[in-house]
């Protein structure tokens, strides 16, 4: 809370009263961990995707698509897995990409110029699709959020 109330510059009180707020509008969900509350998005509200669409907009990760993705060549699948697929702004973005034919210098200057714009770091892991499918049964035992989904 005293995290929110620097970067919004307000009091921790009014930080408190907003997420009261939106837990009673079961935007948010609250689950009290010991001296702690934790908030969460309530996937289940009705409103979910478009504040996921909103939210993914304003931290950056449309652009993360459309500027590393479209430029690289032949992307069969690309996904953002970890806290960021799970909706967590850690300031740390990892992205996997997979494709036979990327080109890598032009991964390296877009994932630079994108990190510069969005405020994050970008980590990306470029896989051929033979080693994706070695790791398939991992990756999809954690959260991911799919950017481009094809012939993966």
């Amino acid at each position: 809370m005293r995290q929110l109330a620097s970067e919004f510059g307000e009091s921790t009180n009014g930080i408190r009263k907003e997420l009261n707020k939106l837990t009673e509008a079961k935007i948010l969900k609250a689950v009290k961990k010991g001296r702690n509350i934790i908030y969460q998005a309530n996937t289940e509200h009705p409103l979910f995707e478009d504040i996921h669409n909103i939210v993914m907009k304003s931290i950056g990760i449309d652009k993360v698509a459309t500027n590393i993705i479209q430029k690289l060549g032949k992307v069969k699948y690309a996904f953002i897995r970890g806290d960021y697929a799970v909706g967590k702004d850690t300031g740390l973005i990892d992205l996997v990409v997979v494709g036979d034919e990327i080109n890598f210098s032009e991964l390296e200057r877009v994932r630079k110029k994108t990190e510069i714009l969005i405020e994050r770091k970008i980590n990306v892991l470029v896989l051929t699709d033979e080693e994706y499918l070695k790791l398939k049964e991992t990756f999809e035992s954690e959260p991911i959020l799919v950017l481009l989904e094809g012939e993966a």
